[in-house]
């Protein structure tokens, strides 16, 4: 075991300490007993925490940070009783001697941040043959503080304090390992292996004599078992000490008996009933790890309700108060309808210390980076400075995607396109997902014959219809075709899951493996088959599906994960375990930039991981289930991955995998409603997303699908669509910052107001750019919601009434309107109704100013398709509200790209206290000025 630093002695310093100060042109080391240490700036701002057993370890190339862009930086070193204190002009490290223990402090003094003495650990350890170490970091837990990011969950977190969580690469879990407080700080986690948050202790079963059967006896919960899924059709009853079933199993034969008494095929639920009796008082972490359904009283409280799929189980958290010497009341219901039987329940019990921890099953270094807002933005600016600013997506990636699993010939999809095109719905790009080639051919990247007989025609028939067309394509292959051949010749592909025989869900099931990403002979390669085989024929964008990567068999487990993509080029899977997706996303960004430099690239992808940005990828959510809990937990899901440094998250509106009583052909008459519904409340979300793009498993998702255009649900979508493209000038500004200013579009609260604890916890609301406060409707029936207001002036974008902020409202809810406030001090943008988004030029642009704070807004606009952007080809229009002039400034236009319109129209309307005004698509404007990129000024009179 490593000596704990608490303990370790000074031995040696590698500076001169000649004199009580000086100024620091170099990292500062220091030799402890168990390790160096490295501290250095890589700006004003950023600090690099490293240590090692190996100076060499210290200069590894990173996956995440590789391409940080240092600048130098000024650092006075200090020394006083046994504390050095290395200071940038914003930021100051505290590094002591005896402990090795680093503090960090603003450039008055004030502290941030603090690590634990003794909470850097280097276990050493053999993981997958190789010798390594368990690499961890402790942190004094800051009272008061909220803590967000580490990628996407679906647990329904937005403040991940006082949470635990296991972070591996997962359909629907994303992993990017920056951690980001309300204190005005991040943690850049350099590490790509399994890593835990929080408190670190591995979770157990509730040990049986904590839990009560149904009479109050010791020895656990009294469970009854149903066949079917109602709950009413009990067989039998029985004590369960512990709950856990997870049997063995295939997809041939997914269903295995649970209980003697079930029937051995079909559908089954179970109620268990007792009491949690703990040894200690304080909250209890528990955890449910299934399918199916799962509901979990506590004292009475539900606090867990989901419903997954049969083949894609995953974890749910609730964090309850329990008392040591009370029983509380439990209940727990659970019922599967599809595939293997899969429910166990963990927990944690309370830890005797409060610390923020990170910890990393393999590594040569404990290594971090600290880096320093106060505001968030910077925060989020300092992550892009380390591993890679965003490129700018295409214009027309900001309209509205539709996709379905799946278009099963291309006359299909161009029928989809036909039928956005003859109702006049906006619309832009269409998606092929998988299944386009032939059954016993995954890998080849040939289209079916009998159902894509002209695929270049049918490319040409979606660009002709001014549509863009987006294509699936997996690092999957199977055996016997050339592409396989190629990658397996060069020894790019996997290994064990063709040693192991696994076969796939398609037809009779075919054997198949990986290409290794980590390579980069395989990255070209695999750029080289995709560019030969599909993008020569004018594919626009790139649905880069299963980039976890998706290896396993039945469903994705953490064990298998790394058996089957090892080794890697870069050594043992562990060590790189979740950075697959970056590395493919590599391959497609860098191939398609050098076989044409000036076309825009557009990846999305089922995974992420830190720094992938820089590849033009945006992240979808994942194979979420359609139901009014899985749309809940998106915009925590959301909101997460957007202040862990990504900008561009989207989901499949509507959720991808469908509960049998929305999709069965005899599908009741109030369910199918609800479907519909579901739908509609979705879709309006999905307009306040980076990215618009609906999709999923039938029924269809197609607007008309949705009881045709005379059906609230359709006139619901179509008033969203219409209002996201009138809304382009302002989304696509967004866009702009997010490339010129490192800017984010999706906003947790917490970074517009940090100080609000309440703000900072919301779950179900967010800013979509500095304007937009969005409350999405997330229960089936509801006409109307609570909002909370931060302390601000807000207008409700509907009416144009104001409200005093601070305080919580009932708003109504319509079942064409969502809750939506426009910040006082706005000037938000309005485009002409388009069909698409490069039908017509931005001209006039209406800009509806809401007054009572000052407030300014930057029009953003370039050629939308190119990287001439890169090069300065980019135009700004600067706009101020000035409140106590009551003065609306358009100001000179900055720059300039071919097609910038010299002159143009904007119209104004002004919103005030006295004379609300609120949207419509007919909104009369109130002002018009003729602008030539000189500066206007309207007042308000």
């Amino acid at each position: 075991m490593t000596t704990p630093l608490a303990r370790a002695a000074f031995t040696t310093t590698l500076l001169s300490l000649a004199a009580a100060s000086a100024v620091l042109a170099d990292p500062f080391r220091l030799d402890l007993s168990g390790g160096r240490l490295e501290v250095s700036f890589c700006a004003e701002d950023v600090v690099r925490v490293a240590f090692a057993r190996e100076e060499r370890v210290l200069e590894r190339k990173s996956l995440a940070a590789g391409d940080r862009r240092c600048q130098p930086v000024k650092v006075e070193e200090t020394e006083a009783g046994g504390q050095v204190t290395l200071a940038s002009p914003r930021l100051r490290v505290r590094v002591d001697r005896g402990t090795g223990a680093l503090a960090f402090f603003d450039a008055e003094g004030r502290p941030v941040l603090a690590e634990k003495a003794g909470g850097r650990l280097l276990e050493p350890s053999e993981v997958q043959g190789e010798r390594t170490f368990h690499v961890r970091q402790q942190w004094q837990e800051n009272p008061g503080e909220t803590l967000h990011g580490l990628g996407q969950n679906q647990l329904g977190l937005v403040d991940l304090k006082g949470y635990d969580l296991d972070l591996w690469q997962h359909n629907a879990s994303v992993v990017v390992p920056f951690l980001v407080s309300s204190r005005g700080y991040g943690i850049l986690w350099d590490n790509s292996s399994y890593t835990r948050f929080g408190d670190v202790r591995p979770w157990a079963g509730v040990p049986p004599p904590q839990l009560l059967d149904a009479t109050g006896r010791p020895g656990g919960l009294t469970g009854s078992y149903s066949a079917g899924v109602g709950l009413e059709k009990a067989v039998a009853t029985r004590v369960d000490a512990t709950i856990d079933i997870k049997l063995p199993g295939t997809l041939q034969q997914p269903n295995l008996r649970i209980h003697p008494a079930l029937p051995p095929q079909g559908p089954v639920s179970v109620r268990w009933e007792g009491f949690l009796a703990p040894e200690a008082s304080g909250d209890h972490l528990l955890r449910t790890y299934s399918n199916g359904g799962i509901r979990v009283w506590v004292d009475g409280r539900l606090v867990i309700d989901h419903w997954r799929q049969g083949w894609l189980p995953w974890y749910d958290l609730a964090k309850v108060p329990l008392e040591k010497g009370r029983r509380h009341p439990v209940r727990i219901e659970w019922w599967k309808d599809q595939g293997m039987e899969t429910l166990q329940l963990a927990w944690k019990t309370p830890s005797a210390e409060h610390t923020t921890a990170l910890w990393s099953e393999v590594g040569d270094a404990v290594d971090y980076y600290f880096v320093y807002g106060p505001a968030l933005d910077q925060v989020v600016a300092g992550y892009r400075r380390l591993t890679g600013e965003a490129p700018l997506m295409p214009r027309w990636a900001f309209g509205l995607w539709q996709s379905r699993q799946r278009y099963e010939t291309q006359q299909q999809s161009l029928d989809a396109v036909d039928g956005f095109r003859v109702r006049k719905i906006p619309f832009d790009t269409i998606v092929q997902d998988w299944f386009y080639w032939p059954e016993d051919a995954w890998g080849s990247h040939r289209f079916d014959a009998a159902r894509f007989p002209d695929p270049d025609g049918w490319v040409r028939a979606i660009h002709q219809r001014n549509a863009r067309l987006m294509i699936s394509v997996w690092p999957k292959f199977y055996p016997g075709n050339e592409n396989f051949d190629a990658l397996q010749a060069k020894g790019y592909l996997y290994q064990p899951p063709l040693a192991k025989g696994y076969r796939d869900w398609v037809g009779k099931g075919y054997a198949y493996t990986f290409y290794d990403a980590f390579d980069p002979g395989a990255r070209e390669l695999f750029w080289s088959q995709i560019e030969r085989d599909l993008f020569r024929r004018g594919i626009d964008a790139w649905w880069m599906d299963a980039s976890e990567p998706d290896l396993t068999q039945p469903t994705p487990e953490l064990t298998l994960q790394k058996e089957d993509m090892n080794p890697t080029a870069l050594g043992a899977a562990s060590r790189v375990l979740n950075a697959y997706s970056l590395l493919n996303s590599q391959a497609i960004c860098q191939g398609q930039r050098r076989a044409a430099p000036d076309q825009r690239v557009f990846i999305l992808t089922r995974s992420g991981f830190a720094g992938q940005q820089r590849w033009a990828a945006a992240t979808w959510s994942g194979d979420i289930t359609s139901t009014w809990t899985a749309m809940r937990k998106q915009i925590a899901a959301g909101l997460g991955f957007s202040l862990s440094g990504l900008p561009y998250w989207t989901m499949d509106i509507g959720g991808f995998s469908v509960p049998s009583r929305f999709s069965r052909r005899d599908t009741a008459p109030e369910d199918v409603e609800e479907w519909r519904e579901l739908n509609a409340r979705w879709f309006e979300f999905g307009t306040f997303v980076p990215l618009l793009r609906v999709h999923g498993e039938a029924p269809r998702r197609e607007m008309w699908e949705m009881g045709g255009e005379g059906h609230p649900a359709y006139q619901a979508e179509l008033k969203f669509d219409r209002l996201r493209y009138r809304l382009l000038p302002y989304v696509y500004s967004l866009a702009g910052a997010v490339t010129q200013e490192a800017g984010t579009m999706l906003r947790p609260l917490v970074m517009d107001f940090p100080q609000d604890a309440q703000a900072a916890r919301l779950l179900d609301q967010y800013l979509f750019g500095p304007a937009f406060l969005v409350s999405p409707v997330t229960t089936y029936k509801a006409r109307s919601r609570s909002v909370y207001l931060p302390a601000a002036l807000w207008y409700d974008f509907w009416t144009g009434r104001a409200f005093e902020g601070g305080r919580r409202l009932e708003m109504p809810a319509p079942y064409d309107a969502m809750p939506l406030h426009v910040r006082a001090g706005s000037v938000v943008p309005f485009g002409p109704e388009l069909q698409w988004t490069g039908e017509k030029p931005a001209d006039p642009v209406t800009l509806f100013v809401y007054t009572g704070a000052d407030g300014s807004f930057t029009l953003y606009e370039d050629d939308g398709l190119s990287y001439g952007y890169e090069k300065g080809a980019f135009s700004r229009i600067p706009l101020r509200w000035d409140e106590r002039q009551r003065t609306l400034t358009i100001g000179r236009r900055e720059g300039w790209f071919p097609g910038v319109l010299e002159k143009r129209r904007f119209l104004i309307v002004f919103v005030t206290r006295t004379k609300p005004v609120g949207f419509s698509f007919e909104a009369p404007a109130q002002r018009a000025v003729e602008y030539a990129g000189t500066p206007v000024a309207v007042k308000l009179e």
